[in-house]
């Protein structure tokens, strides 16, 4: 290819690889799809993902080929009764073991290899309380590990390992999307926990929760482009009706932040 006056053209620099670190927050994981909207109306392409809890869930459905309004769909038509049935209290109330037989469904039983692009969902070693940094086997039994709230929700053995939610040992994971090979982290953080006074019991327990997910992450400085979704008026962490406002909010911020991410990526 010639440029002006017959001098060859300049090739353009390819896009360096760009990764998304997604974090845990229960039903407010709807703002990460947004995000997601935001960046492919933009052309913007999502290279790799590491995502924790609800994070892994969305990251997950991306990696496993879910666009645009597919992805929308999945996440409108979600709701607890699909994911989740009570059970006798033995290691928790709550199984999720409906939710991964939905993901096998809607995954059609991929594993991490089988994946569009890189992707890691993260959990916790009961055992040991390490972090465990999924990226091998199937992904539907990942991702109900890194959803599985200790205390509520039954823990998931995989490899001989009852592992939990990730959210108790890195709900931002930052550094593993580096180590997934991407060049800039755009890391979107789900917890918000100086959004004013608590006011009565519920709230302080769902306050000393914010501060646990808040605090348990890789620092956000260590992100190319942070994203924290405020969440004011959004205090449940369970209530799926405010999903197509939440997703509404994760697009506005992430539009918000487009000159930093197309700068950061050029």
């Amino acid at each position: 290819m010639s440029g002006r006056y017959g001098q060859p053209a300049i090739p353009a620099a390819p896009q360096k690889k760009l990764g998304l670190a997604l974090g845990g927050g229960g039903a407010r994981g709807l703002a990460h799809v947004g995000v997601i909207r935001a960046l492919e109306r933009e052309d913007i392409r999502i290279d790799c993902i590491a995502g924790t809890s609800v994070g892994s869930l969305v990251g997950a459905s991306y990696a496993a080929g879910f666009r645009g309004e597919r992805l929308l769909e999945l996440a409108l038509s979600a709701h607890w009764r699909d994911l989740a049935r009570p059970i006798w209290p033995h290691n928790g109330f709550v199984s999720f073991e409906p939710m991964e037989r939905l993901l096998r469904d809607r995954f059609d039983d991929r594993t991490f290899a089988e994946t569009d692009i890189p992707y890691a969902a993260i959990a916790a070693d009961l055992a040991t309380g390490e972090q465990v940094t999924l990226r091998e086997g199937k992904l539907a039994p990942a991702v109900r590990a890194s959803c599985s709230v200790p205390g509520i929700v039954t823990p998931t053995e995989i490899g001989g390992r009852l592992l939990t939610d990730g959210g108790t040992v890195n709900n931002l994971p930052i550094s593993v999307v580096r180590e997934l090979g991407a060049d800039v982290v755009l890391a979107v953080a789900l917890a918000d926990p100086a959004s004013g006074p608590p006011q009565g019991a519920c709230h302080i327990a769902l306050r000393a929760i914010e501060f646990l997910l808040y605090h348990a992450a890789d620092d956000p400085a260590t992100a190319d482009i942070f994203l924290a979704v405020p969440l004011t008026g959004f205090s449940s962490l369970v209530r799926t009706s405010a999903g197509q406002r939440l997703i509404a909010l994760g697009e506005q911020i992430a539009e918000q932040a487009l000159p930093d991410i197309k700068a950061a990526l050029s």
